[in-house]
């Protein structure tokens, strides 16, 4: 047997032994992909266990994330930290190797994959950060940027709407530096793919303006290796090699369902042993193994070490350059003109998605690496950085992405722009076509990548398009998601402050959920807005009932206290852009803000009532819509749904008395 057979063996009982500890897993998979995979890792692609965030490494995405296992044995063998132990506590408790591979938790791990599909369509992302910031950095005998995104993708994630969405728009690019390694083994869960995937994949990817490639043995290393090594050419176009596999390799499950998602039994690990001629103990690695991989491994290093060399040389030529392609990587962005007079002014009433056009093309200026745009809604989510250049594969150095309709790809794509480092992406759509992308805003909460996200058209207040296109549980939804800041703006001030906290989060993505329509500038906003939760409008008689409200309801809220002040009532006005920076204040303010002796309280906003009960409490009220909206000019879908001043007086008045 020779030592690349004998790797390739040690990859698969590595994995397999893991699953079969558990008693909980996925060895099919790994068995199958293992010869692409560990050929991928020690014949051609650029890495350094050492040094798993060299900015220059080529990026892997294991898209099929049940196959952690592989995974997990590859960053052992290939030296990236984790042990055999760490194997062996697979799917337990606190482990560094959980069923699924989770970023920021396993060094190596490029993204946190498992819902399928969305690790291929994060690798368009990062395909897209290394074709821009190849262009902008680099320079005659520096590519200081100059690396591929490897995938591992399996029929799952080619059967997911997502991935399509993603790879169109990679085709579309021409993203010859994304190379997606297919995991053809036509086995589901349910069976045979036959029941329900009987396309052409290689076509399909053509129509895409793919290039497409096939290795009919998933066995053949060289085969694939030259695969490989061909994809790397095109440098024009994508490319996805099909690659025939077995899933089960070797077991008497080979080529069936049942060897996807569970242990394969000692009667089969015993059968796979025999006919991997296997002769070694539970998580052994032969001695011949371990010193070839350290040779290979050294050799890697030595790649990372030829481009610091490169790069000194660079610093010393490109100062400037490097400074700044330093400052592009730090997610941490320390501009001080967030807390400028100019960043907070506006001189006249506007929607919030007007303003965030505005303090967008503000930013654009004084942050060189921001990057995005909009599921061709640009005109209308007011998201065009207007002195900035469009990204398209005749010019990468342009920082307006055209998604187009791909609200699901979007998502993703945004994800693995931030994942590969050196961005900062921000994507927009209407407010109720955030259902599309949810996965993936998921998964950055998860991932904790400060994306951006605007999310306009927020209410009833899009008014004649109807229920289709008027939010209503999709607040409470976000406001429900750990690690996310939920930030409904209520005039253009608001928004400043919602933006300066997109801005300056490091782990954390913000929802920006803005208005269609023209929403008044209100006496008192401004940076009080960036605690969440603030007094608007302070109570001038004893305190007896609190108004609460984010957006455009605000505005209503204001004008009520107004009237229920002349009626004798103290009213305050408190304005509640986030309920997540809210409760990151200190319990005493907010104490202050909503003090628990006032129980008189009502919340209104044009949404879903359920996340506001933590606010009123029991004597509180909800002015809110729990049903869907309608087709109708947006007051009067004001007044239908009793979001009106009459309205709120009223129902104040029910309370206090």
């Amino acid at each position: 047997m020779n030592i690349d057979q004998l790797c390739v063996n040690t990859v698969r009982m590595l994995a397999v032994e893991a699953v079969e500890k558990a008693k909980s897993g996925h060895p099919g998979m790994p068995l199958g992909a293992a010869p692409m995979a560990y050929t991928l890792w020690a014949k051609v692609m650029n890495h350094n266990g050492k040094n798993p965030y060299w900015i220059n490494r080529d990026r892997f995405v294991l898209s099929a994330g049940h196959g952690s296992m592989l995974l997990y044995s590859l960053l052992h063998l290939f030296d990236y930290g984790l042990t055999i132990d760490d194997l062996k506590n697979f799917r337990q408790l606190d482990s560094l190797t959980p069923g699924h591979p989770e970023y920021g938790h396993t060094k190596g791990v490029e993204a946190t994959t498992g819902p399928l599909g969305q690790g291929i369509s994060m690798a368009v992302g990062m395909a897209m950060a290394e074709a821009h910031l190849s262009k902008i950095f680099n320079r005659d005998k520096y590519n200081v940027i100059d690396h591929y995104t490897y995938v591992i993708a399996g029929d799952g994630d080619l059967m997911e709407g997502v991935s399509n969405e993603a790879s169109s728009l990679a085709g579309t690019l021409k993203l010859g530096k994304l190379i997606v390694l297919y995991d053809s083994n036509s086995i589901s869960i349910e069976g045979s793919t036959k029941i329900a995937f009987t396309e052409n994949v290689r076509k399909r990817y053509e129509a895409l303006g793919w290039e497409t490639l096939y290795v009919e043995d998933g066995n053949d290393i060289a085969a694939i290796e030259k695969a490989i090594l061909q994809a790397k050419k095109n440098l024009s176009q994508p490319t996805l090699i099909e690659i025939r596999t077995h899933i089960g390799y070797g077991t008497e499950k080979e080529d069936s369902a049942s060897a996807h998602g569970e242990p394969l039994g000692e009667h089969n690990i015993e059968v796979l042993k025999k006919n991997l001629n296997w002769n070694y103990q539970p998580f052994e690695v032969p001695e011949e193994v371990k010193n070839h991989l350290k040779e290979v491994c050294d050799n890697l290093a030595n790649k990372e070490k030829e481009w610091n060399e490169m790069y000194k040389k660079y610093m010393d030529d490109y100062p400037e350059l490097a400074k700044e392609l330093k400052a592009w990587f730090n997610k941490d962005i320390p501009i001080d003109y967030l807390d400028s007079d100019d960043f907070w002014s506006f001189e006249k009433d506007l929607s919030t998605r007007e303003a965030s056009g505005i303090l967008i093309n503000r930013l654009a200026d004084v942050i060189p690496n921001f990057i995005g745009g909009s599921a061709d809604l640009a005109p209308s989510t007011k998201t065009y950085m207007k002195n900035r250049k469009d990204f398209s594969h005749e010019d990468y150095t342009g920082s307006n992405i055209h998604f187009g309709v791909r609200e699901h790809a979007m998502g993703a794509i945004l994800n693995g722009l931030s994942l590969h480092g050196g961005v900062r992406p921000f994507g927009a759509t209407f407010f109720v076509f955030s259902d599309y992308m949810k996965p993936a805003m998921r998964l950055s909460s998860m991932m904790k990548q400060p994306v951006t996200y605007v999310l306009t058209h927020d209410s009833i207040g899009v008014g004649e398009d109807g229920p289709t296109h008027q939010p209503i549980e999709q607040l409470t939804v976000f406001r429900a998601q750990p690690n996310f800041i939920a930030f409904r703006p209520c005039d253009a001030r608001e928004t400043a402050a919602g933006w300066y906290t997109a801005i300056k989060s490091t782990e954390t993505p913000v929802g920006l959920v803005l208005s269609r329509q023209t929403l008044p500038l209100l006496n008192g906003t401004g940076k009080d807005a960036l605690k969440g939760g603030y007094i608007l409008r302070k109570e001038t008689k004893k305190l007896k009932l609190i108004l609460m409200a984010s957006g455009s309801e605000v505005n209503l809220i204001y004008k009520a206290s107004e009237l229920l002040e002349e009626k004798g009532i103290g009213t305050r006005v408190v304005s509640m852009p986030s309920f997540e920076l809210f409760e990151m204040q200190e319990d005493d303010y907010k104490e202050k803000v909503l003090p628990s002796n006032v129980r008189a309280r009502i919340a209104v906003e044009a949404g879903s009532s359920l996340s506001w009960y933590k606010y009123v409490g029991l004597d509180g009220r909800v002015i809110s819509i729990d049903s869907f909206g309608a087709s109708a000019p947006a007051d009067k879908l004001f007044d239908k749904f009793g979001l009106n001043i009459e309205n709120i007086v009223e129902k104040a008045l029910e309370l206090v008395k």
